[in-house]
């Protein structure tokens, strides 16, 4: 079960370096690292949850950043699904 967890993490982080939208690519890869927190605590890899930590610290704020700089993110995503 605890392999489990990682293989999702690597899978997420894997897809994330396919995508070349560069918001999803943050979103995906954060989430990728939050679980491998949880997967580096469930096997109490102090490490794991340091690198982890750190690089969702990072893609947070990258995402905020580009969020901040393109109000219009939301909308043009929204246009294109014609919502």
């Amino acid at each position: 079960m605890i392999n489990l967890i990682g293989y999702i993490a690597l899978s997420l982080n894997l897809v994330s370096m396919g995508m070349k939208e560069i918001l999803y690519l943050r979103f995906c890869s954060l989430i990728a690292n939050s679980i491998y927190i949880v997967y580096g605590a469930l096997l109490q890899a102090t490490p794991m949850m340091i690198g982890g930590s750190i690089a969702v610290i990072i893609q947070a704020y990258r995402i905020s950043h580009v969020l901040k700089n393109n109000p219009k993110i939301e909308d043009t995503h929204a246009s294109k699904k014609g919502i």
